[in-house]
C-alpha cells in the first residue's frame, strides 16, 4: 500500500506551536467527581434524540455541536439501566475508544472492536463542547437482543446509561496520528484481501482530514496531513478497482491530483480505471503522464503496452472486415465479382439518393 516520503516527516515533527482544532469527544481528562459506582442522579429535562436515545444535561456546554465527520476519542462510564450494574469505565481502564461520526453511520477502531455504539454516537453527536450529560440508550441501539457475554458483560435486551463529558480541543498531531493508525489498519486488511473492511478504515482516516481541518493547515502541518490523507485516497482507489467500482476509483484519484497533479500513482490508477471503462485515449494520456514522472515503473510500461496491443488487434479486425467489403480477389467460393457488384449497387443507390435530393430542391424552387 502507498507510503509517502512525507510520512517520515510526520514522525519527527516538533511538539511546540501546536495548532488546536475543533472536534467532539468525551474528555481525556479527569472523570466526574463521584466514585462512579452508580449512575449520577440528574433532574434536568429529558431531551429525546431518537425513539431509543435520550439525553439529560448535567452541565451545559458551549459552542456548536460536532460537524460532519467529527472524530472522537471517547471516555465514558456505562451501566445497565435497570440493575445499575457498571459494565465499563474507560477512565478507570485508561483506555479510550476511537469513534468517527460521518455519512450517517458510526465507524470504529478495528483494534478496539466496538460495534454496539450507534446509540452512544447519536448522543455524542448532540453534545456541545464542554457539555456533560447522561445518555439513555435502548437495547436496540446498544448490545441488542442477545447482549454480550464476553467483555463487557451486558445482559440480553439491556437498556443502557452512559455518562461522559465532551471536549473541544484536539491537536493536529493527535488527529494526524489517529488517521495514520487507521491507514495502517486498512493496509493490513488490504493485504488479507478484506477490501470492504480496509475501505472502512481508509474512510475513517480521511474523515479526520475533513475540509474544515485541512483549511486551517499550512507549512509542515499541511504536508504531514497530506502525507496520510492522499495515500488513503489512493488505497481506496486500489480497493475500488479490485471491486470493479471504476467511477468511484477515478473520483479518489481526482482528489489526490487536485493536491498533487504530478502524482504518478494517482495518474496510474486513474488510467487503469479508465481503461477498464473502455476510455482508452484518456487512459493512455494518464499512463503517459505517469510514465513522465515515474519513467522506470514497469507497471506503467505494461499498461501502455497492453493498450497498444489491444488497439492493434482492433485495427486488424477492422482491416479484415473492410477487406471483405472493398477488397478484390476471390472469396472462399471462387467468385470474382461479388465485391465489384456490391460497389456498383452502392454507387447506383448514391446516384438515386442524390437525384431525389435535387428533385426536391427543384420543387421547392418552383
Amino acid at each position: 500500500m502507498d507510503e509517502s516520503p512525507l510520512e517520515q516527516q510526520s514522525q519527527s515533527h516538533e511538539q511546540e506551536n501546536e495548532i488546536v482544532t475543533e472536534g467532539s469527544a468525551f474528555g481525556h481528562g479527569e472523570p466526574p467527581s463521584q466514585d462512579g459506582s452508580v449512575p449520577p442522579k440528574v433532574d434536568s429535562p429529558v431531551e429525546v434524540l431518537d425513539e431509543k436515545v435520550s439525553k439529560q444535561i448535567i452541565k451545559e456546554g458551549h459552542g456548536s455541536k460536532p460537524s460532519k465527520y467529527s472524530t472522537c476519542f471517547l471516555h465514558y462510564r456505562a451501566w445497565t439501566k435497570h440493575t445499575q450494574h457498571k459494565f465499563e469505565d474507560t477512565w478507570q481502564e485508561q483506555q479510550p475508544i476511537e469513534l468517527v461520526l460521518g455519512k450517517g453511520v458510526v465507524m470504529l477502531s478495528v483494534k478496539q472492536k466496538k460495534k454496539e455504539m450507534t446509540g452512544l454516537a447519536m448522543g455524542v453527536a448532540s453534545m456541545k463542547s464542554g457539555e456533560r450529560a447522561l445518555l439513555h440508550i435502548g437495547w436496540e441501539l446498544g448490545y441488542g437482543k442477545d447482549g454480550n457475554f464476553s467483555f463487557p458483560n451486558v445482559p440480553p435486551m439491556a437498556d443502557l446509561l452512559y455518562e461522559g463529558k465532551a471536549r473541544s480541543d484536539m491537536t493536529v498531531e493527535e488527529r494526524i496520528g489517529a488517521a495514520d493508525r487507521r491507514k495502517m489498519d486498512g493496509n493490513n486488511l488490504f493485504k488479507d484481501d478484506k477490501l470492504e473492511e480496509a475501505m472502512q478504515q481508509y474512510e475513517m482516516a480521511i474523515a479526520y482530514m475533513g475540509d474544515d481541518f485541512m483549511f486551517q493547515l499550512y507549512g509542515k502541518y499541511q504536508d504531514m496531513a497530506l502525507a496520510v490523507k492522499n495515500p488513503c485516497h489512493l488505497n481506496m482507489a486500489a480497493c475500488l478497482i479490485k471491486l470493479k467500482r471504476y467511477d468511484e476509483a477515478i473520483g479518489h484519484c481526482n482528489i489526490v491530483l487536485t493536491e498533487e497533479e504530478k502524482n504518478p500513482k494517482a495518474l496510474f490508477r486513474r488510467g487503469k480505471a479508465k481503461a477498464e471503462l473502455g476510455q482508452m485515449d484518456s487512459a493512455r494520456e494518464d499512463f503517459r503522464k505517469a510514465q513522465k514522472y515515474a519513467p522506470d515503473d514497469n507497471a506503467i510500461r505494461r499498461e501502455l503496452r497492453g493498450i497498444a496491443e489491444q488497439e492493434k488487434a482492433v485495427y486488424q479486425k477492422q482491416k479484415e472486415m473492410y477487406k471483405g467489403i472493398f477488397g478484390g480477389g476471390r472469396d472462399e467460393s471462387g467468385g470474382k465479382g461479388k465485391s465489384r457488384n456490391w460497389l456498383i449497387m452502392l454507387w447506383q443507390w448514391l446516384v438515386s439518393l442524390f437525384s431525389r435530393i435535387l428533385g426536391r430542391n427543384r420543387v421547392k424552387a418552383d
